[in-house]
């Protein structure tokens, strides 16, 4: 008859229990806890170098997209306390930022969401504001190709802020360029996204009347205008997209002109694009 062997091992609790086996089995039996130990301590590694390449790759990318933190602060503060003037509170401008994320778009959706509901026109609004977009991810597609899953995450996450960094900065040595481009992404992503919220948070605290506080679009929109008539070979183009402004303004009046303008100045541009990129 053969002896048993006698073979330690510890339950779930902890508790050392033994296994009374044949001596051929043992050996596989040891086989399998070796693979089992080496395949967990093989999943610990690759998490914790997963979080360092994350860490690497964040801190690379955070001074890049300081100045992207500036701007989105006061914008998107904005944003939360015209959300909330109003009537929506802090939690549609945290959906509406981490959802929609379309900068200039939400500013706009505001009006939308407190006249009279037109899809139509909020559809055509909504693709021409955000038309540069489809330009972006073309031109992004070679930066992330082969990137996997990242980049849907980077696509979804693009936006002009975004874009110029990508496009302007190199990753930095020892950093793969899919966790920085994905880095720069989340972060420019989570300082809209929170400031929003903040704002929106402020605007409820706020007891003062707001009214005026919807032009600070506007007013962003005429200091980038007065940057650009500030270089000449931006000037022809600049009063071609006035005076289409000027003309549908008179013939559709001041609400409806928006959608029209923006049709004429697309058609002026692709036009006389010969003419313009001579300048």
């Amino acid at each position: 008859m053969t002896a048993l062997c006698t073979v330690p091992i510890l339950n779930k609790r902890g508790s050392k229990i033994y296994l009374h086996i044949l001596p051929g089995a043992r050996i596989i039996i040891w086989q399998l806890i070796y693979e089992r130990t080496f395949a967990a301590m093989q999943a610990s590694s690759s998490k914790g170098n997963a979080f360092a390449r994350a860490r690497a790759a964040l801190w690379a990318a955070f001074p890049h997209t300081l100045p992207v933190l500036m701007g989105f602060s006061c914008l998107g503060l904005a944003y939360g306390v015209l959300m909330s003037a109003k009537g929506y509170g802090a939690v549609w401008s945290l959906l509406m930022s981490a959802i929609a994320f379309c900068g200039s778009m939400q500013y706009v959706a505001i009006t939308l969401l407190t006249t009279a509901f037109d899809p139509v026109q909020a559809f055509l609004m909504s693709l021409m504001v955000n038309a540069r977009h489809l330009f972006y991810g073309l031109s992004m597609l070679p930066k992330y190709r082969g990137m996997g899953r990242a980049r849907n995450v980077m696509t979804y996450m693009l936006c002009d802020e975004t874009f110029s960094i990508v496009c302007s900065v190199t990753p930095p040595p020892g950093v793969p360029a899919k966790d920085f481009y994905l880095a720069v992404s989340v972060l420019d992503y989570l300082y809209w996204v929170a400031a929003s919220f903040l704002g929106g948070l402020l605007g409820e605290m706020l007891t003062f009347d707001l009214t005026g506080l919807d032009f600070v679009l506007t007013a962003l929109i005429f200091v980038l205008f007065l940057d650009k008539w500030e270089q000449k070979q931006n000037r022809l183009s600049a009063l071609a997209g006035v005076a289409a402004a000027i003309m549908c303004l008179l013939i559709f009046g001041a609400q409806g002109f928006i959608v029209p303008a923006m049709l004429v100045i697309l058609a002026a541009l692709l036009l006389g694009r010969n003419r313009l990129c001579r300048h």
